[in-house]
């Protein structure tokens, strides 16, 4: 049996020459050297150009699929250079007609997944003579090949090279000879960060001596100078399309935008130019991120949303006031000014001037203001609240040791309190002290006894300092009416009265003296001269003793108003007792020192331990309290 790769063309097929008019001369022209294309004319044009070759049962020799792939669907290599001055491109080396006994060898390809499956085996072409004949054994022709699936629905995606391996092979086997192209999903706009002040430091803070502080982050808030472009939109990019063997183009998804001008918070603004769209710094501050809206903002405040915790932020050390929407973690310390703290806390806080607001509970921790007022609006709990100068509010305590300026709170239990004045709804087992107390009703709880304390001052020093004064003032008198007594001997001597006499005459010129008596004048004053000498000296220590005793008394009385002052500033109202109250005095030193500016520690005990071996003022378990001092 012979093998016969080629037949002339019969009088079944149209003649190659009528290839190119099917083919539309106007895009593909035969030469002498091979087949060209005009690859300037629409992709739709060509294409049509080509299924009609192939409708005219032709085929092209030579073919180099890759060309009309990238003509037609702009996908594979680049076209291959044309001459110069020519436009055209080759693509393959001759039209010839497709025999039809030839096309009968090529039976339907299977197309599933997006791949097409073809089955190679030995086939057999029979004499048209002879039908019942052996035939002849025909090989595959890949050029054929292409035309044959072409018309079958497979225009796109044909692995030539796995066609001719398998023609080449010669062996029954099952190929893929096309795949879907997919398509390559594009890119969705986002957001970089333009600026090196955005990265936050979580490396240990190192101290002035050089060792490290596990418990505090050297960056974790950074501040942002004024026009500093922060973000970048990096605008999205299209996918490549994909497409199916049919040649239908399969889309790629739509990439996702962004809208910068969505995250411009306050102090920043969106800024568009020939390199883009920035987020830009219109002050400088710290850097805030709201981590639900995503809006970046620049103020004078920190906010954050994360917490406070040795995984998060640890311990803060702040130039400004700062915001806290998340938990502050047990032994967690922030340091600030103006501390506002949306949920709970059981840290420590701690300001150099401003508020503290707690929105939520403090439970544990503690909150220590130097110059301002502490506000908890929820419930303070085994915690410690202290200003030096301030007022602290709370809603509910318990089991809390509290000192500022003016303590104010509607339920208190278990509570030691100290302040100047302090104002209470319900006190139930506390322990205060105030010059002023204040409390709508008072009893024990438990196993805590309810003891008021009222702060009186210690009158044995401004009382020495009286009887002092007193003394002084008595002794300066005594020396200045010494002092006259002997002022008034020695000017009631006869000569010293005469001479002052005469003098003072002579001096209002009532008298005139006259050549003759000025010598005995003048003899009269050397006479009494020593006398006079010791007058003035006696009214000057006269004068300088009654200014002495004069300043004595002013201070007398000053010392004597302060005392009653001090004396008549304490006072304590309760409206109900519910049990048994006890009233005592706790003396205090008026020198203008505080009165309850001590450490937390000594505050339990020197409330507690005053109960015992102080006789109380009062002790009653009903009705109200009204007492003040004298």
């Amino acid at each position: 049996m012979s093998i016969d790769s080629s037949l002339p063309p019969t009088s079944a097929a149209p003649a190659a020459s009528d290839a190119v008019a099917g083919g539309m001369d106007h895009c593909i022209v035969k030469r002498r050297d091979g087949v060209y294309a005009d690859p300037s004319v629409l992709s739709t044009t060509f294409a049509a150009a080509i299924d009609g070759i192939f409708a005219n049962q032709n085929y092209f020799v030579g073919l180099d699929y890759q060309v009309i792939t990238r003509i037609i669907y702009d996908v594979g290599p680049p076209l291959p250079r044309a001459a110069p001055g020519d436009m055209m491109v080759r693509f393959a080396s001759d039209i010839d007609a497709f025999d039809p006994r030839r096309r009968q060898l090529y039976k339907s390809v299977k197309i599933s997944d997006g791949k097409a499956e073809y089955f190679f085996e030995p086939v057999v072409l029979t004499d048209p003579a002879d039908p019942d004949g052996p035939g002849v054994v025909a090989r595959l022709n890949s050029d054929e090949f292409v035309a044959d699936i072409w018309s079958k629905g497979v225009r796109f995606g044909i692995d030539i090279a796995a066609v001719e391996a398998a023609i080449d092979g010669g062996k029954a086997e099952r190929v893929i000879v096309a795949r879907r192209l997919e398509p390559v999903p594009g890119i969705d706009a986002h957001i970089i960060e333009v600026s090196s002040d955005l990265h936050r430091s979580d490396a240990p803070r190192q101290l002035a001596n050089g060792k490290l502080d596990l418990m505090a982050f050297q960056n974790r808030f950074p501040q942002i100078q004024k026009g500093v472009r922060l973000l970048k939109k990096v605008p999205r990019k299209d996918g490549e399309r994909g497409f199916e063997l049919s040649g239908q183009p399969v889309q790629p998804p739509l990439p996702k935008d962004v809208d910068l001008s969505k995250m411009a918070g306050a102090g920043t603004v969106l800024e568009t130019s020939g390199q883009g769209e920035y987020l830009v710094s219109l002050q400088a501050g710290f850097l805030n991120v709201d981590s639900k809206t995503h809006q970046v903002s620049v103020g004078d405040k920190i906010i954050s949303r994360d917490g406070v915790s040795s995984r998060t932020t640890g311990n803060l050390q702040l130039t400004g006031d700062y915001e806290e929407f998340g938990e502050v973690q047990e032994k967690r310390v922030i340091e600030g000014e103006g501390i506002t703290i949306h949920a709970d806390v059981f840290g420590n806080i701690v300001s150099r001037g401003g508020t503290i607001l707690l929105n939520s509970n403090l439970v544990g921790g503690s909150a220590h203001n130097a110059r301002g007022d502490i506000r908890v609006k929820g419930v303070a709990s085994g915690s410690v609240l202290q200003t030096v100068s301030g007022e602290v509010h709370i809603q509910r305590a318990e089991s809390c040791i509290i000192s500022g300026t003016r303590v104010v709170i509607e339920q208190a239990a278990n509570c030691e309190i100290m302040a100047d004045e302090i104002v209470i709804g319900v006190a139930e087992g506390c322990a205060l002290a105030a010059r002023k107390l204040t409390l709508e009703a008072a009893g024990p709880r438990k196993q805590a006894e309810m003891q008021l304390f009222v702060f009186t001052p210690d009158s044995a020093r401004i009382d020495e300092a009286i009887a002092s004064m007193q003394q002084k003032a008595g002794d300066f008198g005594q020396r200045a009416a010494q002092r006259k007594a002997e002022l008034d001997s020695m000017t009631n001597q006869p000569e010293v009265r005469k001479y002052v006499m005469l003098a003072s005459k002579i001096r209002k010129k009532e008298l005139t003296l006259t050549a003759e008596q000025l010598p005995q004048f003048q003899k009269m004053a050397t006479a009494v001269g020593p006398a006079l000498k010791a007058i003035a000296k006696l009214s000057l220590e006269v004068k300088a003793a009654e200014v002495e005793q004069q300043a004595a008394a002013d201070l007398v009385l000053q010392l004597q108003r302060q005392r009653v002052d001090n004396a008549g500033a304490s006072a304590v109202q309760v409206k109900a007792v519910t049990g048994e109250v006890t009233l005592r005095t706790l003396i205090f030193n008026p020198d203008g020192s505080s009165l309850y500016d001590v450490p937390a520690k000594d505050i339990k005990p020197r409330l507690r331990a005053n109960s015992n071996g102080v006789e109380p003022i009062l002790s009653l378990d009903d009705g109200p309290i009204d007492w003040r001092s004298e």
